[in-house]
């Protein structure tokens, strides 16, 4: 029971610790904030956190071929394979100022709650085990895993699981996320489809060949139909037409325009339905502008690009995993809630593997340049006991 490992003495014994390294947790989440990696360029960080798990005293540290940092704390032996991650990418490109700024106890920078602040409290979780002298039976992965953000699609997590030299070993996931409402539960997968939708035309002079077809327009007509598609309130479902491109000048009717979109369902049905709307929207938009102006000197075409794919999965409330995290959420005073999202744990659900992914504690500003965390050190030792707790008790911690 989580209940009984929260008070048993060696897991008291990790709180002194834990608050006594308070400062140094502080420091590791401001050095690693001011390290840039956006997703697909994350190796600098990746290398940074690499080293400091080595320093933590983890074995068989390395970055493997995708880019994943990893280091491993045995067990009592003949366990389980037990992960616990935090990514290393952010949403924001190179030459963001990411230097940190301190106001009281809270830190602003981006990237620093989503999820940076996570990389350095699993490192205080190593710590204070050891410090504890505290044994599980299972054995204990910890990463700092890449691609979690935006066209990253997961790739780290899916490396992991489907070709790393864990695959088919992991009995279990638990990711430390962002900010999200202390409680919450991630035990289910948000899947998404993600394209970019390129219209190509002849082009020509906006005066002297009025008439002709035009790609922006059978774009236009396509974001209008996506508009309309109605979708359900449960299991949620949503769409987006969320980055647009393309054309020469104003002056011009464009050769090319593009459209990023985004589809999302907790449903993998609702998914592909949606999906299969928004297709047939794209190629009557086409054929309808081919159809309404001249082609004499070409056709309007599309081409879709999948960008992102990410699965879905349902939500799990029945697996010993979950029922660890919600007695844990409970014994910290918090009201538990299940719910399905997007994240690293995705991968793991899709595969029926248990996985959940916690909140690290307080903050605001995800995916912006205003993003903060408070890291006062009273409410933060409260609060990342949610992922501690869940940790020692999924790991069979020694009691």
């Amino acid at each position: 029971m989580v209940e009984q490992v929260m008070k048993s003495t060696a897991y008291q014994e990790a709180l002194r610790h834990l608050a006594a390294g308070h400062e140094r947790f502080v420091e590791e989440t401001i050095t690693l904030t001011e390290i840039p990696a956006p997703f697909f360029q994350e190796e600098e960080r990746g290398k940074a956190y690499l080293a400091m798990l080595r320093d933590a005293g983890l074995e068989d540290c390395e970055m493997d071929a995708e880019g994943n940092v990893m280091g491993l704390r045995r067990g009592l032996g003949n366990g389980q394979l037990i992960v616990v991650a935090a990514h290393l990418d952010t949403v924001f490109p190179p030459g963001t100022d990411l230097k940190v700024r301190r106001e009281g106890t809270r830190l602003y920078a981006p990237g620093i709650g989503d999820d940076t602040r996570s990389l350095a409290m699993n490192l205080a979780f190593l710590r204070a085990m050891d410090a504890a002298g505290i044994r599980t039976k299972h054995d204990i992965l910890f990463v700092g895993n890449v691609g979690e953000e935006g066209l990253g699609d997961l790739r780290g997590m899916r490396f992991l699981f489907t070709k790393g030299r864990y695959a088919g070993r992991i009995a279990a996931f638990i990711s430390v996320e962002g900010p999200m409402g202390m409680g919450t539960i991630v035990s289910g997968a948000t899947g998404s489809l993600r394209y970019r939708v390129a219209f190509r035309g002849p082009g020509g002079h906006s005066f002297m060949d009025f008439g002709i077809v035009s790609p922006s327009f059978a774009m236009a007509e396509a974001i209008a139909g996506l508009s309309r598609i109605e979708v359900p309130k449960e299991p949620r479902t949503t769409f987006s037409a969320s980055v647009v491109g393309g054309g020469t000048s104003v002056n011009s009717i464009p050769n090319e325009v593009w459209v990023e979109v985004d589809l999302r369902s907790d449903s993998a049905q609702e998914l592909a339905r949606i999906d299969h709307t928004f297709r047939g929207i794209v190629q009557r938009a086409v054929e309808a502008e081919n159809a309404t102006r001249n082609t004499a000197k070409g056709a309007v075409t599309v081409e879709l690009k999948k960008i992102g794919d990410r699965p879905a999965g349902p939500i799990g409330r029945d697996s010993e995993l979950v029922a660890n995290a919600t007695a844990a959420a409970r014994a910290l005073g918090y009201t538990p809630k299940t719910v399905a999202s997007s994240t690293d744990a995705s991968i793991p659900i899709s595969l029926g593997i248990p996985g959940i992914a916690v909140s690290a504690g307080a903050g605001a500003g995800a995916h912006t340049l205003d993003e903060w965390v408070d890291v006062a050190p009273e409410q933060t030792l409260h609060d990342m006991q949610l992922a501690f707790a869940t940790l020692l008790q999924t790991a069979g911690m020694e009691v």
